[in-house]
């Protein structure tokens, strides 16, 4: 069965399912984070204390980690959390943040992957390679140019994301111009999205918090629902740029119509859009 045939069981699943999904976000983007979780057909709780977190993430179906704020409380709260979903066998999402940035934020990455074992694990290229190496060229939150996954160095980037999955026993998800999705055996290369997605505050955030809605109702192909979150949520994001010419918008309207096309996004809609090969 290929990733499009598979498409129309893991909408169904989200469908039925409704997962509810136990989010650990920051201030920034935790508004949108909800919402687009939301709207892809899950429901969202956002519980960061430390004393409760493990009785909330118990009645949910899986759990995001985003590394926006590094507290001692937060990381109280993702490491009660994480464990408890772990013997749960709860899809964990993992999002390193800014890794790489800073001294305490790369000890708090580096204590979470040897206290939590995470299904899938998002960032950039540049966040992505440092959760490997430790060692990389992150500027902030942003990946650097540098590190940009191109079409001629593709093939080092999918063998990299293997031998990073095969490490880690997750999913890896390089997200960037061009997508890369990666199991030990088995990648998937997406094309989908737009440029506008970089000019709002909080993209790949609401993206890491779509992969907690997919695998969350997927938990037994952690890989295909992966790949299906990530194109779908690129596919918005070009239906809503699309729509923002068409209105005359801006990137306020661009943000609306991205959490529109989520909404209205089924196996249907995505056929129609997604660009996905297999490596």
């Amino acid at each position: 069965m290929d990733i499009f045939e598979k498409s129309e069981e893991i909408f169904e699943n989200i469908r039925k399912i409704k997962p509810v999904v136990h989010n650990i976000s920051n201030i920034v983007t935790a508004n949108d984070c909800a919402n687009i979780t939301l709207a892809f057909g899950g429901s969202p709780t956002m519980a960061e204390h430390p004393d409760e977190v493990e009785d909330i993430t118990s009645v949910c179906s899986g759990f995001v980690i985003n590394m926006g704020n590094i507290g001692e409380p937060l990381v109280e709260a993702m490491l009660r959390a994480g464990k408890r979903s772990n013997v749960l066998g709860h899809p964990v999402i993992l999002d390193p943040v800014g890794a790489g940035a800073a001294k305490k934020r790369n000890d708090v990455l580096f204590k979470l992957l040897e206290n939590i074992k995470f299904s899938v694990i998002r960032g950039n290229i540049s966040e992505i390679k440092f959760t490997a190496t430790g060692a990389g060229a992150a500027k902030g939150v942003d990946a650097d140019e540098s590190d940009k996954v191109t079409d001629e160095n593709i093939d080092k980037a999918v063998g990299f994301a293997k031998k990073l999955s095969k490490k880690t026993g997750a999913v890896i998800a390089i997200s960037g111009e061009i997508d890369i999705i990666a199991d030990e055996n088995t990648a998937y290369i997406i094309k989908n999205g737009c440029a506008e997605m970089s000019k709002v505050t909080g993209t790949g955030c609401m993206l890491t918090s779509t992969l907690g809605v997919f695998c969350a109702a997927n938990p037994k192909d952690i890989l295909a629902a992966a790949a299906v979150a990530v194109s779908a949520y690129g596919y918005c994001g070009e239906l809503a740029y699309k729509k923002m010419l068409e209105t005359d918008g801006g990137t306020g309207s661009f943000r609306m119509f991205l959490m529109d096309y989520a909404s209205k996004m089924d196996a249907r809609l995505f056929k129609g859009g997604a660009k996905i090969e297999v490596r």
